[in-house]
């Protein structure tokens, strides 16, 4: 019998990503680079601006314009959608200044949760975390970790100042 699980992804969130147009091998770098042409040029009122590095960008080479829907009722919340594009977040440079200073990195957008609920960010480590009017929270080390906790409903870490 073969193996059913032969991606680098848990089965349901192998799923929701092919169900949502992703394969093994995507890499969009044309509209990854257009993204971060459009973060670099972006100038808040107050003058914040944002960061891009490598690992932003990567993850919106493979994942970038995905919806992806978890099914099912989740493992310990609901599961969220998840749509992939760094201009959710265009509007939050100061935001995710102030994310990244308190973390000792830098923190670009990745996308958002549900229907503009939380912005979805990531450092230039990869991790992943989500800021919604409730707090911010820590999503995984990894983008891919980040996606199988959303997609699956767990619980994400509350960030808390120390």
């Amino acid at each position: 019998m073969p193996d059913l699980n032969t991606t680098r992804f848990p089965v349901p969130v192998d799923a929701a990503l092919r169900d949502a147009g992703w394969q093994p091998g995507r890499w969009d770098i044309v509209r990854a680079e257009e993204w971060a042409d459009a973060l670099r040029a972006h100038i808040t009122p107050a003058g914040h601006l944002h960061t891009v590095f490598p690992a932003a960008v990567e993850a919106w080479a493979e994942f970038g314009g995905l919806r992806i829907t978890g099914q099912g009722p989740g493992r310990q919340i609901a599961p969220a959608t998840v749509r992939i594009d760094p201009l959710a977040g265009i509007h939050l440079a100061r935001t995710l200044s102030d994310l990244g200073r308190s973390l000792d990195t830098e923190i670009s957008p990745l996308g958002e949760e549900g229907e503009g609920q939380a912005v979805l960010a990531i450092d230039t480590a990869g991790r992943v975390y989500s800021i919604d009017h409730t707090g911010d929270w820590y999503l995984g080390p990894t983008i891919d970790r980040a996606l199988g906790s959303l997609v699956t409903g767990m619980t994400p870490t509350r960030l808390t100042s120390v």
